[in-house]
């Protein structure tokens, strides 16, 4: 049985709920990436591949083509500090998602690259795009959890 507190949600641990929430955002944020990629390789003619999500090697700023890349990474981070709202809808969450979806990433790029990713600029790239997540979402959240909820729906009366 769920129990309620003072506030608006359950407190009890739901770990199918928790992890249906990660492979949401996962699956989301992965999407919207490689579109973010495909359109804005578009726009330059060129094309993209996986390894421009995963390539650590890839994200620089030499060329417009690692420009690209990180315009993606960063435009990412904003729509998912967006998704975060959406789907976890709690601000104490949001840093804890927006670290598991970098985590996860960094995994992915590791047995995708076949070695642990050590340039810079995608250590730089991933702290600073999981910290405008978090930002974001946090402040999104804060907004709709301190909105004022009415108490009744009838006519206001003063007494």
């Amino acid at each position: 049985m769920k129990k309620l507190t003072g506030s608006f949600r359950y407190t009890q641990w739901d770990p199918w709920l928790i992890i249906s929430q990660i492979v949401s955002v996962q699956c989301i944020l992965y999407f919207t990436l490689g579109a973010l990629l495909v359109v804005l390789g578009a726009l330059v003619g060129d094309t993209r591949t996986l390894d421009h999500i995963f390539e650590y090697h890839e994200i620089q700023v030499r060329d417009v083509g690692g420009q690209i890349v990180i315009s993606a990474f960063v435009l990412n981070s904003l729509i998912g500090s967006l998704v975060l709202w959406h789907i976890v809808e709690r601000t104490k969450q949001c840093m804890d998602f927006s670290c598991t979806w970098h985590f996860i990433h960094l995994i992915v790029c590791w047995f995708y690259n076949g070695n642990f990713p050590t340039t810079f600029s995608w250590w730089t790239l991933n702290v600073a795009c999981a910290t405008i997540m978090c930002v974001c979402a946090e402040f999104f959240c804060l907004r709709t959890e301190l909105a004022a909820i009415p108490l009744s729906l009838g006519p206001k009366t003063d007494l």
